[in-house]
């Protein structure tokens, strides 16, 4: 999902430690009271009476989604990392291939003229509705709204979910039904997988009918990827990365990155610092198709270890890693965009 959000495009995207179960959780019986506390912030946030009045009262705890949020995997920082080569055959197979040429095929006048103002390449855009949902053939069909009430009464992260309950109930004020807010168990939405906080901040109306519809128009969903692209500072013209081979005895330890990422730190302790492509090639390092222009800025990893194909990765690679922090999402993404283009 994105949890596009960090985005985004999402809430797996955040990072953070688990506790245990809190007492909130493990007794449901303070929820209703909970809610009125809900209540009076989202009135205060400007959300309508009559919207906060209609939804609150058709709400019930969910322990469910609780369970799922303690399971992420940040729950088990010290686990070892997984081989990609797995993860890429099953989200850049033949089918997400085809159906994402057939999905650029029929968007095609759309996609141009968003890549147009955006600078986001067409294929990317459909790279990210394949890998979010299969290009809509599945968005989640969890409440939304009590989902994110649920977790938000848990108390682990409250701050952001509660903010995104609010930011749902704005969605409703803005005309969108209450049963089109359905989705992943983490709040996450429609085709592009958006918290209703991004929706809010970033969702367009791509087909000109005065509407974001990010459930049931292909159009609103890709501008509204584009959109999200944007804000997070995609560079037009640059291609996210190349596969690169790393030849026998070149040193690692020359190009080890020394800097810890306050967010997603696991995810970038994999990259490389960096380097120029021409620095790069001086050490060895050999484009398997496509290169960079010397002058690119680009980090090496190399996911499968040092007999495996490796990838240089530019400064468009942490955009994607922006919509979902995850070193596997972002080179399917990029990989994934490499087939589906013409």
């Amino acid at each position: 999902m994105t949890r596009s959000a960090t985005l985004a495009r999402g809430v797996a995207a955040v990072a953070c430690l688990i506790a245990p179960v809190s007492a909130a959780a493990q007794d449901a019986s303070g929820f209703p009271a909970y809610l009125q506390q809900v209540r009076g912030r989202a009135l205060a946030a400007g959300v309508r009476p009559a919207t906060v009045d209609s939804v609150l009262p058709t709400l019930t705890f969910n322990p469910r989604v609780v369970a799922l949020d303690q399971q992420q995997p940040e729950a088990r920082p010290n686990a070892p990392v997984p081989r990609f080569a797995p993860y890429r055959i099953a989200h850049v197979d033949a089918a997400r291939i085809s159906r994402g040429r057939a999905a650029y095929a029929a968007q095609r006048g759309r996609l141009a003229a968003i890549a147009g103002e955006t600078g986001v390449p067409a294929e990317i855009m459909v790279a990210i509705w394949g890998h979010e949902t299969n290009y809509g053939s599945y968005t989640g069909n969890f409440d939304l709204l009590r989902s994110l009430a649920s977790l938000a009464y848990e108390g682990r992260r409250r701050p952001l979910f509660e903010g995104e309950f609010i930011a749902a109930l704005k969605i409703i004020d803005r005309g969108i039904p209450r049963s089109q807010l359905t989705g992943s168990w983490a709040g996450a939405m429609g085709n592009p997988q958006f918290l209703p906080s991004i929706y809010l901040r970033l969702a367009r109306d791509g087909d000109g009918d005065g509407r974001a519809d990010i459930w049931n128009s292909a159009a609103d969903t890709l501008a509204s990827i584009g959109s999200y692209f944007v804000q997070a500072g995609w560079r037009r013209g640059q291609p996210w990365g190349i596969a690169v081979s790393v030849p026998a005895g070149y040193s690692r330890a020359e190009v080890r990155n020394r800097l810890v990422s306050p967010r997603c730190p696991r995810v970038f302790e994999r990259h490389s610092g960096w380097r120029s492509m021409a620095e790069w090639r001086a050490l060895g390092i050999a484009p398997q198709g496509r290169t960079l222009a010397d002058d690119v800025q680009a980090t090496l990893i190399e996911p499968d270890g040092p007999d495996a194909t490796a990838y240089l990765l530019t400064g468009n690679y942490r955009v994607i890693l922006d919509y979902n922090c995850s070193n596997f999402y972002a080179l399917s993404v990029g990989l994934l965009a490499d087939a589906i283009a013409p």
